[in-house]
């Protein structure tokens, strides 16, 4: 049996503010998609399905179960870190489950929820594991964050006259944040001035040894490394025969927006971002949003492994009721 878990408790304003929130992102993102279906018509993202093929479909599971062993690799270190130990093979079915649930559902962070609650439950402290999942997904952005500046910075792209502006802008704004968190986190009165000397001490802890923060940075880079190949797979499935060094830096802008938090299971700004980026580097944007659905496709193939885990821990738990 589990204990008991207590942890504040939203008012019900609170969480009627969370829903509308929630909807009103995915409502953005369905508007995103209407637009673009108003100004390409329904080809491209037809095209995006239609065109995706066995090869294709083998890569996209083979580079899904890479990346998705590395980010588990990443998250049972940061666990480690935090005191915390989360076996790899658990940590694996964990996130392909996470990862199935955050394609399939609005909001894209249902399964992060899903997980860091689960694994909460099996360790008797959910907010520790939620402070887990967090910083992992922290970290995996900030690397990918870091690494599509460095690609945009130096190979050709509809935005590389002006990354030294966003990257200064990127480097100030990071600053500014850091500076204000530090002295945010020196008071002693506001609660979540704690809140913050404890998550500076969280990274400090994770990143204290060398082989957790060699680690955590290798599994990164496997896993944005693994993100560009299959959306350059999926814009040569989808028909682009553009080179892979102008279809990098045109992959790290869509995968970009997929960051924002306005899409339906990362469906919306994805698809936007590309028919503008394809169509500023000379193609069209019916290329870029063949190559963006088309990427989705893939990325749904490639969680796919998610629903078995997720059906297999559902009839278990079933057997276990009966």
């Amino acid at each position: 049996m589990h204990r008991a878990v207590t942890g504040v408790r939203l008012p019900p304003s609170g969480r009627a503010a969370g829903r509308l929130g929630a909807w009103a992102r995915a409502a953005a993102g369905l508007l995103i998609l209407a637009l673009l279906v108003w100004q390409v018509g329904t080809g491209p993202f037809l095209d995006g399905v239609r065109l995706v093929d066995r090869p294709a479909l083998l890569a996209a599971l083979g580079l899904g179960a890479l990346s998705t062993v590395c980010c588990a690799w990443r998250w049972s270190l940061v666990a480690e870190g935090l005191g915390v130990r989360l076996p790899l093979g658990r940590a694996v079915k964990a996130y392909y489950r996470s990862l199935f649930l955050n394609t399939t559902l609005p909001g894209g962070v249902v399964g992060d929820v899903h997980r860091a609650v689960r694994h909460g439950l099996d360790i008797s402290d959910v907010r520790l594991a939620v402070r887990a999942v967090v910083l992992e997904r922290t970290i995996g952005l900030t690397v990918q964050i870091t690494a599509s500046l460095l690609l945009l910075l130096v190979l050709p792209s509809p935005v590389r006259d002006r990354m030294p502006v966003i990257v200064a802008a990127v480097a100030a704004t990071g600053l500014t944040v850091a500076l204000g968190v530090r002295a945010v986190a020196r008071g002693r009165s506001a609660r979540w001035a704690a809140a913050l000397r404890s998550a500076y001490a969280d990274v400090r802890d994770v990143l204290l040894t060398r082989r957790r923060w060699i680690g955590i940075g290798l599994a990164s880079a496997v896993v944005v490394t693994g993100q560009l190949v299959m959306f350059v797979i999926a814009a040569r499935t989808a028909g682009s025969d553009a080179p892979v060094t102008l279809l990098v830096p045109l992959t790290q802008l869509a995968l970009l927006a997929m960051a924002l938090p306005l899409n339906i299971a990362g469906w919306g700004p994805r698809e936007g971002v590309a028919a503008w980026a394809f169509a500023a580097a000379g193609m069209t944007s019916t290329q870029g949003v063949a190559a963006a659905v088309t990427y989705g496709v893939l990325g749904l193939v490639a969680a796919l492994p998610g629903a078995a885990v997720l059906l297999a821990r559902t009839r278990a738990r079933s057997g276990q009721h009966a």
